[in-house]
């Protein structure tokens, strides 16, 4: 089984999208103002926005964008206007991980895990 895309929901797709296209997605299908389907430059996995008449309250969606270099990527956002709540930070999970928000309030996070992405020390083996 292989991830394929996450959908989050949005209450503008007009303000979404352009949006998600400065954070370097690329819009592959468009069916504005109901849906948008946009491939990640890295890797094979896709992620969409749909349209709601509200977004839920409370935590909601997390979502996680890797990046190979995420402080210079951080950078490069910032330059293009993107508002961070966190900067790049070191977590004791050891994941180095920034996050923001999307104008819906869904969550992002972008992160570096190098080899603790999938193999913690507290992995569980077979």
């Amino acid at each position: 089984m292989n991830l394929n895309q996450i959908t989050v929901p949005s209450t503008d797709l007009n303000l979404a999208v352009p949006f998600y296209q400065k954070l370097g997605l690329v819009m592959i299908v468009d069916a504005l103002p109901n849906y948008a389907r946009f491939e990640c430059p890295d890797g094979d996995s896709t992620f969409s926005i749909h349209k709601v008449d509200q977004v839920a309250h409370g935590n909601g969606i997390y979502v996680y964008f890797e990046c190979e270099d995420l402080d210079g990527k951080v950078d490069e956002l910032i330059e293009k206007g993107v508002q961070f709540e966190e900067l790049p930070y070191d977590k004791p999970w050891l994941w180095r991980e920034a996050r923001l928000k999307d104008m819906d309030g869904n969550q992002l996070i972008l992160f570096h895990g190098g080899e603790h992405r999938l193999n913690p020390p507290w992995r569980i083996r077979d």
